[in-house]
């Protein structure tokens, strides 16, 4: 409940604020409006009288301003601001009567302006405040038709804009005032009915998405168990087939049993991904600190080196040497290393994998580059999605859970990054992580990163692993 309330009274805070923004351009429109009439179009309009309405908006709207900002200062509810939109609404009715009065009454066409004050207080107010507002238009409209007529105020008369004035015609007069009545009534009608529709369509959207959320929630918590619970009977199991390995099985009993043990270790792996994944989304946190983004990369890349040997592929490395950020090292860690293996995956042999970091004024872009397979464009937009693998690689490599990417934006967002990419079928796949860094004096000490000799600050190491050995270059 005190989250709807909030979020109802931060929509009213902005629909204030809306209508504080309108005012501003109203203030800047009257005095514009009467500058053209005088000197453009020399219609003799009372100026003085308007220039005055047009500064009285201008403090009106600030007073209003530095009023709801008060409110929100202190934290005032939604009563105080919605009391400020009502006298708003008002205000600017009586401030609009007194703009026609001094610029010809009924015989101007700023008359509509009525009627658009009638539409905003239909979308702003509730349905009886919206006719509450409708009746003090036409009671002032009203009164100022009868003010006008019978002498008790002077009328302006817009001469070279009209032919004649007509505000003591008491037929047209009353002819006027009906066809106003009953256009603001049925204004607000029909706007107020528009508006309840849609905040109506509005609300049950937000109790479906709370509802999809909650359902969410508990299926991750279902998930959570059920995965707890698989991963404990698989560990026994991978036990007793561990030890079946180890004996000196022969013929199809050997072969079977190393098979279930192999399935057994991927399955094992799967429900720890699943398992990891859930937990993310169920916890919404990690346990942070200050970590070393190169020595985590380095790490990341010394994990993989075997495999890429074993491919053939090149591992190239462009990485800074000092640049800390705030989360978990280990789980941005295994994010990383998630991505090298993808990309040592769907990479053919005599390929190449490059990792480039450089870092910016206040974040730390990482980009880890393949020759691959690359990925469809009609399947690039699920590519992060659970369980999705893109057709290439379920072609190039059937096993696969199809996690794994899903984990890595998990974890990229939980450390307040972004993470994206850019692939041509055929030609390869780069992703491209901005990780945001901690203060300068938060800094670790750099780590040497893709070298095997220190290094100033400033420098760039690169280091590239063939499958036969590896070379070393800095730059």
């Amino acid at each position: 409940m005190s989250t709807q309330r909030s979020a109802k009274e931060n929509d009213l805070r902005q629909r204030t604020y809306w209508l504080v923004r309108l005012r501003w351009l109203a203030a800047v429109a009257v005095a514009l409006g009467t500058f053209v009439c005088t000197h453009v179009l020399r219609i003799p309009v009372q100026e003085a009288p308007l220039y005055a309405i047009a500064a009285l908006l201008l403090l009106y709207n600030a007073a209003i301003f530095t009023l709801l900002k008060r409110f929100i200062e202190t934290d005032r509810g939604g009563r105080e601001v919605k009391g400020a939109l009502d006298f708003q609404i008002s205000a600017d009715l009586v401030i609009l009567t007194l703009l026609l009065h001094f610029s010809g009454g009924p015989e101007n066409p700023l008359v509509f302006f009525f009627i658009f004050h009638m539409i905003i207080a239909s979308i702003l107010l509730s349905v009886w405040e919206s006719y509450l507002q409708a009746t003090l238009a036409v009671l002032l409209f009203g009164l100022l038709l009868l003010s006008e007529s019978t002498g008790l105020i002077p009328h302006h008369c817009l001469k070279g804009f009209i032919n004649h004035c007509r505000y003591e015609e008491g037929s047209y007069l009353c002819g006027v005032f009906v066809t106003f009545a009953i256009t603001v009534y049925l204004v607000v009608y029909m706007a107020s009915y528009v508006a309840v529709r849609l905040k109506r369509a509005e609300e049950a959207q937000k109790q479906a998405n709370e509802q999809l959320r909650e359902k969410d929630r508990i299926k991750d918590e279902y998930v959570a168990h059920l995965t707890h619970d698989i991963k404990g009977h698989l560990a026994a199991i991978q036990s007793c087939l561990g030890v079946a390995v180890t004996d000196s099985l022969s013929g199809p009993a050997a072969e079977f049993v190393h098979r279930a043990y192999s399935r057994t270790q991927k399955l094992t792996a799967f429900v720890r991904v699943l398992l990891r994944l859930t937990r993310l989304k169920l916890d919404g946190k990690l346990e942070t600190e200050v970590f070393s983004v190169p020595e985590a990369v380095r790490e990341a890349i010394e994990a993989v080196r075997s495999a890429a040997e074993q491919k053939s592929l090149r591992l190239e490395c462009s990485i800074v040497q000092a640049a800390a950020a705030s989360g978990n090292e280990i789980s941005f860690k295994e994010a990383i290393t998630n991505l090298l293996l993808n990309a040592i995956k769907y990479t053919p042999a005599d390929g190449t994998i490059s990792v480039r970091m450089e870092r910016q004024a206040e974040s730390v872009v990482l980009e880890i580059s393949d020759t691959g397979i690359g990925v469809p464009p009609d399947e690039q937009a699920r590519i992060f999605e659970e369980f999705y693998r893109a057709s290439n690689a379920r072609q190039m490599e059937r096993e696969g859970d199809g996690l794994g990417l899903s984990l890595v934006k998990r974890v990229v967002e939980l450390h307040g990054g972004t993470i994206g990419f850019s692939s041509q079928l055929g030609c390869g796949t780069t992703f491209r992580i901005v990780l945001p860094l901690v203060p300068s004096r938060d800094v670790l000490t750099p780590a040497t990163v893709c070298s095997e000799n220190p290094v100033s600050s400033e420098s760039v190491q690169r280091k590239i692993v063939g499958g036969s050995g590896a070379k070393i270059s800095g730059d």
